[in-house]
């Protein structure tokens, strides 16, 4: 499977944790990894952009 894919399958099921309202440390430490998921896309997409990023679908 693909980087990018499995970073969104690790996002949706925090997500999804998020929504079954964690305590507040679960919270926080959910939130964290969003944010490096959503950095490690942002990388992925902008080495996509450049050309040098994974093989294409």
């Amino acid at each position: 499977m693909r980087t990018a894919a499995k970073l969104l399958a690790q996002k949706q099921q925090l997500l999804e944790r998020l929504q079954e309202n964690p305590g507040a440390n679960e919270r926080a430490e959910i939130e964290r990894l969003l944010e490096q998921i959503d950095t490690a896309l942002n990388l992925l997409d902008e080495a996509g952009s450049s050309g040098s990023g994974e093989e294409p679908d």
